[in-house]
């Protein structure tokens, strides 16, 4: 599989590329912003957009999904109980002093346990609220590797003092839908140096 990560916009947000070397179809993980940037790659590997999947409504993640359904014409997927941060676009935005971006609802909200897919890549969904209501996480078997959003970062956990944060639901989110996993997967969080399960288990002072 292919996997490009491509820190985007002021907060450096983490949006993954992740395409098929044989379909060369592809899944586009939180592209808050410089969608010209997501694309180059896009063109330099070959690969076609199918999915674009929001791990939550925060602008840094979701700004630049419209646009890039725009030019590619693939679906955005994210989960329907964060629809008042969309609603609060225009705070959000206020937030970094910038323009408020085109956020709509999506067109198919991912519940946990939903499949994402495409042709020679297979994710699971992970509704982890805490971060936001709408919080999920992608999990890929067969590559050992876990989209955590805000959810899971390497030595610490997603903020709860924004609208929608819940300190005790984010705790549990981790306990109940990530630490099951083995602790080999890689987790590459929404922003920052990736990890693992394992070294979280063991070392991450907010579960210890």
């Amino acid at each position: 599989m292919i996997h490009e990560v491509l820190p985007v916009g002021q907060l450096q947000c983490n949006c993954s590329i992740l395409g098929d070397e044989i379909s060369r179809e592809a899944i586009v993980v939180d592209p808050g912003f410089d969608i010209p940037d997501i694309l180059a790659l896009l063109a330099a590997h070959q690969l076609t957009v199918k999915q674009i999947v929001i791990t939550h409504a925060h602008i840094d993640h979701i700004a630049g999904a419209q646009q890039l359904k725009a030019i590619t014409g693939a679906p955005i997927l994210y989960n329907q109980r964060d629809l008042p941060l969309v609603a609060l676009m225009d705070q959000q935005a206020n937030w970094l002093n910038i323009a408020p971006p085109d956020v709509r609802p999506p067109d198919h909200s991912l519940e946990d346990g939903d499949i994402v897919e495409v042709r020679g890549i297979t994710g699971t969904i992970l509704h982890t609220p805490g971060h936001t209501p709408g919080s999920l996480c992608l999990h890929l078997p067969a590559q050992n590797l876990l989209l955590a959003g805000d959810t899971l970062f390497a030595g610490s956990i997603g903020r709860t003092d924004l609208p929608g944060g819940n300190s005790a639901q984010i705790i549990d989110s981790i306990r109940a839908r990530l630490l099951p996993l083995t602790d080999e997967v890689t987790v590459l969080p929404g922003h920052g140096p990736s990890t693992t399960i394992g070294e979280e288990r063991a070392h991450n002072p907010f579960l210890t």
